[in-house]
């Protein structure tokens, strides 16, 4: 059994949701792991993690539409609002999404389905640098 770490900086220019499948399958590779896990994990309380359709782009428009809605920027009911009126939304946005993944690995493969992808989830309207710790534990 083997435990392989890496980290991925994402720039993020703002809100929106990033692909980052090929960045991923890069690393799983490189970790010469061929049967495991995989995990993701974004240190970041304004920014999540996801695994969605990767083919139709307009699906990450729509879930971003829905969430807009759900936690709009600017609503007075929110106290915290230290960096902006996107500041406590983009906390809640990431408190109702996820912050970690696991994908298993077989045959040195991330077994994503057909029209997944892996992607993260910017909450934040400006630009940021995001940190996503990667470990694959598994068998060469």
């Amino acid at each position: 059994m083997i435990c392989a770490h890496d980290t991925l900086l994402i720039h993020t220019p703002g809100r929106g949701i990033y692909e980052l499948t090929a960045k991923v399958h890069q690393a799983v590779k490189a970790a010469a792991i061929t049967s495991g896990l995989c995990t993701l994990f974004v240190q970041h309380t304004s920014a999540s993690l996801l695994v969605n359709e990767n083919a139709d782009p307009t699906v990450r428009k729509d879930l971003e539409t829905f969430l807009s809605r759900l936690v709009p920027d600017g609503d007075r009911a929110f106290l915290h609002r230290d960096e902006g009126p996107d500041d406590m939304p983009a906390h809640i946005r990431m408190a109702l999404t996820l912050v970690s993944l696991t994908i298993p690995i077989r045959n040195a493969r991330l077994q994503l389905g057909t029209w997944q992808g892996i992607y993260l989830w910017e909450h934040r309207t400006h630009a940021h640098q995001r940190k996503i710790l990667l470990t694959c534990l598994g068998d060469t």
